[in-house]
């Protein structure tokens, strides 16, 4: 049968089926997608690190007062080794970034103090940060 045969042939099967939404993405995980929420006192950021862990990758994050952010690091140079428990696994595929410094840099909708953020690193690769707005002087209202 024409186009199908690698029903027949295991050889010619592909490797990596996709359907649904995760048909539309592309392949790998990519750095630096991020999600910015506001309220009234602080933003609240989150950029997608995927491969990237703390403590082997350098993580910097440093924000100005005008809300320009800015974060670097390291995607480390992983062999094709994974570890579970007492077994050592060979990857024959991998979806990974490749190996190499890195730079991500955006700007929040407004100023910031930048010496009032609270950042984590998630476990799942993700760094939230939520990072204060400055305070108003509301003039109307001072004091008599």
């Amino acid at each position: 049968m024409v186009g199908q045969d690698h029903v027949h042939n295991p050889k010619m099967k592909p490797p990596i089926v996709l359907t649904g939404t995760a048909k539309e993405g592309s392949t790998g995980p990519p750095i630096g997608l991020i999600d910015i929420g506001i309220s009234q006192s602080a933003y609240l950021f989150r950029v997608a690190l995927p491969g990237i862990r703390n403590n082997q990758s350098n993580l910097k994050c440093e924000i100005q007062r005008d809300g320009r952010v800015h974060i670097e690091g390291v995607v480390p140079n992983v062999q094709g080794l994974l570890k579970s428990s007492s077994t050592i696994y060979q990857m024959k595929f991998q979806q990974r970034n490749p190996p190499g410094p890195f730079t991500i840099s955006f700007n929040l909708p407004g100023p910031v103090d930048p010496r009032l953020f609270s950042p984590n690193f998630r476990s799942d690769g993700i760094l939230e940060v939520v990072v204060m707005r400055p305070k108003t002087q509301d003039t109307n209202n001072s004091s008599r």
